[in-house]
């Protein structure tokens, strides 16, 4: 991206009557970064600047009649004037820029303002985007009206061990589950200022408890277990394969610290993962696949989406499995099934085989309308890199998703608004005050991003202390 500015008047200060009217308006889209053009934002957001990239001398933005100077190439908005012109239904911009003297306007953009507001705060981890490092890393808090980012918990305060899988109830930010692995491993349970931790793996499971995803009464939790590996390929555009040669469901009972299943999810004939609840909790999604030897049939394994009934008072699943997404009959594999809160709506990831979508290149987004039972890909969502990881915002009308479109390497997260009829927005980057400077420079990856409702208020502290000196509580079969 290249920005030639005339350095003098980078360090004018002008008005708006010193910027002479463009001699000329040209047929020529602004060179900008991010592409915030015609993108939808909630009125909520945080300002969103951006950087001219294009060819000129000086360049000067003007926003719904109001005009604004850049800095290095970098329109920076004030607060105050960007929470004015959200309470617009639509800004429309136009680049003004000086070429051999003389001021052009170039074809102007809009960017569209909804009332649906999103989450006030997304959750995710910040880890090293190859394949093994994992020594730095946290899991942090991003306030979307402003730019500020607060760690919930961060890995030097634990000896540098792995930190993943977080997970709240409905966007709940006052609780919530992680997994720490290697030095002061276990699963912990946050809950306010109340930290437990767990000690999950059990005679009758195959590994310790994996992903999570809690029912809505707050008290039970579905979790895998797997069985994983990792594998590395010198050919091909997917040149890792995380991969599972056994995984099971199970359910969590916070308050009795058991666990329990059925057979229909905990089936050596098959590999079961990523389970998510309805939003009403009478359905618990998963996906599926066959079992098969690996890794040598790794590219042959295909996930279908299905769900089982489950009742929450007697903590009971039914007795048949509903495929609801055939993905294997189409050749593809699903991963990440995500109900939007209204139950209407079922995000999903396909991709070509496997479960672990996050290193395939294809990997897609699709949405299933659990009404019709008509599924599509995106389109407006999918790029020619990765997509993956999804949630849905507390009112269902935003989702955010993890993709290394930018790059192909680092994982950014992206936003797209969600009408009433499924339909999706032009997604738009996490915006940050000097989004060029600041993605230019961030070399971590975006992982696992979730909406919450506010600020998480448990303290470091006492999470750390948990870690570090309790020894745990064991959890035990019920069945």
């Amino acid at each position: 991206m290249k920005r030639i500015f005339h350095t003098l008047l980078l360090a004018t200060v002008f008005s708006c009557a010193s910027v002479p009217e463009p001699v000329s308006c040209l047929d020529e889209e602004a060179s900008i970064w991010p592409d915030y053009k015609g993108v939808t934002v909630p009125e909520n957001i945080a300002p969103l600047n951006f950087s001219f990239t294009g060819d000129g001398e000086d360049a000067v933005l003007e926003v719904n009649g109001s005009l604004v100077k850049q800095d290095g190439g970098l329109f920076r908005f004030g607060k105050r004037r960007w929470k004015k012109w959200m309470e617009s239904d639509t800004l429309t911009c136009s680049v003004r820029v000086l070429r051999d003297g003389q001021w052009l306007r170039l074809k102007p953009f809009h960017i569209y303002v909804s009332r649906d507001r999103m989450d006030p705060y997304v959750s995710y981890r910040l880890i090293p985007p190859g394949y093994q490092g994992w020594d730095r890393m946290g899991i942090y808090e991003r306030h979307i009206e402003s730019y500020a980012q607060d760690a919930i918990i961060d890995n030097r305060l634990s000896g540098g061990n792995c930190l993943n899988c977080h997970s709240f109830p409905e966007n709940n930010p006052d609780k919530f589950v992680f997994h720490a692995r290697a030095d002061f491993g276990g699963t912990f349970l946050v809950d306010g200022d109340q930290v437990e931790k767990l000690n999950t793996k059990t005679d009758s499971t195959i590994s310790a408890l994996v992903y999570p995803y809690w029912h809505p009464g707050g008290k039970l939790i579905a979790f895998s277990t797997n069985r994983t590996f990792q594998a590395f390929y010198n050919h091909g555009d997917n040149r890792i394969e995380v991969y599972d040669e056994a995984s099971d469901i199970v359910l969590y009972d916070t308050e009795s610290h058991g666990i329990s299943w059925s057979k229909l999810t905990k089936s050596a004939d098959a590999f079961e993962t990523f389970p998510a609840f309805s939003p009403d909790g009478k359905y618990l999604y998963f996906c599926s696949a066959r079992a098969v030897d690996m890794p040598q049939k790794y590219n042959e394994v295909r996930y279908a989406l299905k769900r089982i009934a489950f009742d929450a008072g007697t903590k009971s699943f039914g007795d048949s499995l509903e495929t609801v997404f055939d993905a294997p009959a189409m050749g593809k594999s699903v991963s990440f099934p995500r109900v939007s809160p209204d139950g209407r709506y079922l995000c999903f990831t396909l991709h070509d085989y496997g479960n672990f979508s996050i290193w395939h290149q294809e990997a897609d987004l699709w949405l299933l309308d659990l009404e019709t039972g008509d599924a599509r890909p995106m389109e407006r969502l999918n790029s020619d890199s990765v997509e993956s990881f999804h949630t849905w915002s507390s009112n269902g009308r935003w989702l955010v998703f993890s993709t290394r479109r930018d790059d192909k390497l680092h994982t950014r997260l992206y936003f797209s608004h969600i009408d009433a009829e499924g339909r999706e927005s032009k997604p738009f980057l996490l915006p940050q005050e000097d989004p060029l400077k600041f993605y230019g420079n961030l070399l971590m990856s975006y992982n696992l991003p979730q909406f919450t409702t506010g600020k998480v208020k448990a303290g470091r502290r006492g999470i750390i202390k948990e870690m570090r000196q309790s020894k745990g509580t064991d959890i035990k079969p019920e069945i």
